[in-house]
């Protein structure tokens, strides 16, 4: 009898049967069970978000709601974050309250919090055709910069694929990158500043000309984040800062360059539409223990060094005095003078050497004074607690002229104001243009620590008034009072200094010529002269004198008789030296 095969006795089927089978949908034991069980998989997946949907709205809208609040939160300014937390206490206490007020907020939370979250999040379609094309040409051009011939798997590399070495990117609506995080190999050169300064003058010819770049360095992870950083706000204009004494602002700065915030006023064409906001500033703080007591500001014509100096001296002569010396004279410090707080304004060489000499001898004068009144235990006199400022723009010019007449150097008188300045509270601020740094003497570059550059000016110019290099890409064009800061050994921070025009030029507007006016102290009232005396007193006064001068004449002389005597008496008789 003739058997049949096995697999056909136990009902089985071939191999080739079985992938048949498997192909038209499993219906077979063995080849099946897979399908099925991801068949089941996905029915079970796809019932329990229909019966959870609620609950997963429920829980993305807490986590919107949550988001929203701690967003909110870290936006409140710190001095506004005590008066908040009060009011949403007292909220709460009144809810708790109120008869069912638990419940019906926690009704209202739940509803706001369907309410947020009934839609899901949406996906990012990525780049469109246009910003694909960019990040491949972008790709292609760091590939000599991030690539070794020795590496046997480079991640960059022509005809390579992008989204490996991008992280993320963010496109504004012209389709120009404004956000790019990228990795680069561990053996690129990431701590030498050339090589750097090499990728990133790359990033900001392909990224686009004409805007800030911000570049953030994360040598621990190799990445690198290109950030577009938005343009300073060049409405705000001279106004009364909230400071205390011994602080100065020098201008705003980005939110994420500093922790405080000042209120400030921004002007608009329409002064029903000026709108007070917080603003983030630079604030330079002198003082005894201030570790850059003196500023030195450069910046090529135009740029803004005179505006600065401006602003510093109406903020001075709130707390201090002011001593101007205007080496270009143009008369732009001319509002200042005569008014209470302001020593003079010095246009000349003469009037200039005069003054600074003046100076020197007053600091010598603030040192000793101190100096005394420390020994003795009693507190220093109050005139040398007010802080002197002297505020010289473009002193190169005169020492120029001096050294054309033979005179001696401006810049020469101010070694003691500069070395002595901070313990005898007097301040120094010089400011002149870019191309005469190599004027400047040695005494004012090295004690003048805190450093401005406005206006347009390459990397090799900043870093040599800074020392370092600036952290984003200068622009070539830049409005006035724009540039770069930096307070000692600080960061480097951009800069926008506030708008101080000079109120008595025709070209200022009505409303900046007024806000500055409006800064200005009153006027020094003038000396009233002594009235002239009477005959009778004038002849009482004559009278007065003689006496007084007889009184001393005759006790001039009865002094000298006495020691005389004395004299006689220890000669002894015949003129020796008596015994004893």
């Amino acid at each position: 009898m003739r058997r049949r095969p096995l697999p056909h006795v136990l009902g089985g089927a071939g191999p080739l049967a079985r992938a048949r089978a498997f192909a038209r949908g499993g219906k077979l034991a063995r080849g099946g069970k897979p399908a099925r069980v991801r068949g089941f998989a996905r029915a079970a997946g796809d019932g329990a978000a229909d019966v959870l949907h609620p609950l997963i709205a429920l829980c993305r809208g807490l986590r919107a709601l949550a988001a929203g609040g701690r967003r909110r939160w870290a936006q409140t300014p710190k001095e506004r974050r005590g008066p908040a937390l009060f009011l949403m206490a007292t909220c709460v206490l009144g809810i708790a309250l109120l008869p069912y007020g638990p419940t019906l907020s926690a009704v209202s939370l739940m509803g706001a919090a369907f309410w947020a979250g009934r839609k899901g999040p949406v996906k990012d379609p990525g780049p469109g055709e246009a910003g694909r094309e960019r990040l491949r040409i972008l790709y292609e051009a760091l590939v000599p910069y991030f690539s070794a011939p020795e590496d046997p798997s480079p991640l960059y590399a022509h005809g390579g694929e992008w989204s490996h070495a991008f992280d993320s990117f963010e496109f504004d609506e012209n389709g120009r990158l404004t956000r790019l995080k990228l990795r680069y190999p561990a053996y690129f050169t990431d701590g030498d500043t050339e090589s750097r300064a090499r990728v990133e003058r790359l990033l900001y010819v392909k990224s686009g000309r004409g805007r800030e770049y911000f570049f953030a360095w994360d040598e621990e992870a190799n990445h690198l984040t290109l950030t577009v950083l938005p343009a300073l706000s060049t409405a705000i204009g001279a106004q009364r800062f909230v400071t205390t004494p011994g602080e100065t602002v020098l201008g705003f700065t980005d939110a994420s360059s500093v922790q405080r915030t000042l209120p400030v006023t921004e002007a608009a064409d329409d002064p029903a539409e000026e709108a007070r906001r917080d603003a983030p500033p630079v604030v330079w703080r002198t003082g005894p223990r201030s570790t850059e007591p003196h500023l030195l500001a450069l910046g090529p014509p135009a740029s803004g060094t005179t505006t600065l100096l401006r602003s510093i001296a109406l903020q001075a002569l709130c707390h201090g005095q002011v001593l101007v010396v205007d080496g270009s004279g143009t008369g732009e410090y001319a509002f200042l003078g005569g008014r209470t707080g302001v020593l003079g304004v010095e246009y000349g060489l003469a009037g200039t050497l005069a003054t600074l000499e003046w100076a020197a001898h007053e600091t010598e004068r603030r040192l000793i004074a101190a100096n005394r009144a420390r020994q003795t235990g009693h507190p220093p006199p109050r005139d040398i607690l007010r802080p002197l400022w002297l505020v010289l723009d473009r002193p190169t010019v005169l020492s120029q002229l001096a050294a054309a007449e033979g005179r001696r150097d401006p810049q020469e008188l101010l070694q003691v104001p500069l070395r002595h300045g901070r313990a005898a509270q007097v301040r120094v601020v010089v400011a002149d243009h870019l191309d005469a740094a190599d004027a400047l003497s040695e005494v004012v570059r090295s004690h003048t620590r805190a450093r401005v550059v406005l206006g347009p000016a390459s990397d090799e110019q900043i870093r040599a008034v800074l020392g370092v290099p600036p952290h984003t890409t200068p622009t070539p064009e830049v409005p006035p009072g724009r540039g770069y800061v930096r307070l000692g050994a600080g960061p480097v921070h951009r800069l926008q200094v506030p708008a101080t025009p000079d109120p008595y030029d025709e070209a200022t507007g009505e409303a900046q010529r007024q806000a500055v006016l409006g800064l200005l102290p009153e006027p020094e009232l003038p000396r009233e002269p002594a009235a002239a005396p009477s005959p009778a007193e004038a002849a009482g006064r004559v009278e007065a004198a003689g006496r007084v001068e007889a009184a001393g004449r005759v006790e001039a002389a009865g002094r000298v008789e006495a020691a005389g005597r004395v004299d006689m008496v220890k000669a002894g008789p015949a003129g020796r030296p008596a015994d004893g």
